[in-house]
């Protein structure tokens, strides 16, 4: 006995409209109790008149019979659906750890690691050593494993100097003295130069709703536009702030000019006795341990001002061998010095 066509004939429009507006719960179900109602051949019929799977009305006519019909909250049963690619091919969650191990970084004490690698070639280099693999599925096999995409940090430090630790002990004694004496102590350094105009910046500030303010759609050098290199001076003692703003390069002229100015300008009234100034960098750039300018520049300055000026600068010694200035781990401070 076959399918009942008449029934299908007059059932099919209706099943077609009904069965994009259903679950795939209610889809299967629907799809069964067709079949079932169609007779011997139903299932097939119903298949071919749907488009649907014979094995989804196949299932939709034996589960209400069976007792194994999805709870309420379920499209399926507990363990139904296609298994997942890591359950059907136990080798590929291994591989898949093979090919990030290489390039997983993080803290090992940590349960989350971070990989270097992309979803997108990921999948490529599974398919090619016979690993069924889609870029979701690689993503979702690694968040499983603790895994996540991260930006470098800069936290690995290069070659320790032996005496690094005793010379930041030395420039910590000097800080001390002085600011005990209540003489100033300065930290310079100077910041990443910064394009001057309308350009982008980072950071958020508060405006009106809806009116940011408008600059360059593209951050491209302008032959005519300026540039700025914020210079930065921190009064340890006062726990203040200033920045200078140089136009030209960042030089030797520059990190003298910009502690002059801050003499001038907040260093001397707040200092009123002051006969000493301890000034602390790095020792790279416009303050470097090599940089005549800055040595010559600040002896100028001690010379206007009257003050003892002693520079530490927070960074290793160079190999003996090496010709230096610095001068600033114990025992050996460099100044330039006048008297009143």
């Amino acid at each position: 006995m076959s399918a009942h066509p008449e029934f299908l004939e007059l059932i099919g429009p209706e099943l077609k409209l009904l069965l994009p507006e259903l679950d795939e719960k209610a889809r299967r179900l629907a799809l069964g109790a067709v079949a079932r109602a169609a007779g011997d051949g139903g299932i097939g019929a119903v298949a071919r008149l749907t488009g649907a799977s014979w094995q989804t009305a196949a299932d939709g006519a034996a589960e209400p019979g069976s007792g194994q019909v999805a709870p309420a909250g379920r499209v399926r049963r507990p363990g139904a659906g296609r298994k997942k690619l890591a359950e059907t091919g136990p080798g590929l969650l291994p591989a898949l750890l093979a090919l990030v191990e290489d390039s997983s970084r993080g803290d090992p004490g940590s349960p989350l690691v971070w990989t270097a690698r992309s979803v997108k070639h990921l999948p490529d280099e599974l398919t090619a050593q016979g690993h069924a693999c889609s870029p979701q599925t690689a993503w979702r096999l690694l968040r499983e494993q603790g895994f996540s995409t991260q930006s470098d940090a800069k936290v690995a430090e290069g070659r320790q100097h032996p005496d690094r630790d005793a010379q930041f002990r030395y420039i910590a004694a000097q800080a001390q003295e002085h600011l005990a004496a209540g003489q100033p102590v300065i930290s310079v350094d100077a910041e990443k130069k910064e394009q001057a105009g309308e350009y982008a910046r980072a950071g958020r500030e508060w405006r009106p709703k809806g009116s940011p303010v408008q600059v360059r759609g593209h951050s491209f050098a302008d032959r005519d536009g300026g540039h700025a290199i914020p210079y930065g001076i921190y009064d340890v003692g006062a726990g203040t702030g200033s920045v200078n703003a140089g136009t030209d390069h960042n030089t030797a002229a520059l990190a003298v000019g910009s502690v002059r100015r801050w003499w001038r300008l907040a260093g001397k009234d707040a200092y009123p006795d002051a006969e000493r100034l301890l000034v602390t960098c790095d020792a790279g750039g416009s303050g470097g341990w090599r940089n005549r300018g800055w040595k010559a520049g600040l002896a100028e300055l001690a010379q206007e001002t009257g003050l003892q000026i002693t520079c530490c600068l927070s960074r290793p010694a160079p190999p003996s061998g090496t010709r230096s200035s610095t001068g600033c781990s114990p025992g050996s401070p460099w100044a330039g010095a006048a008297g009143r």
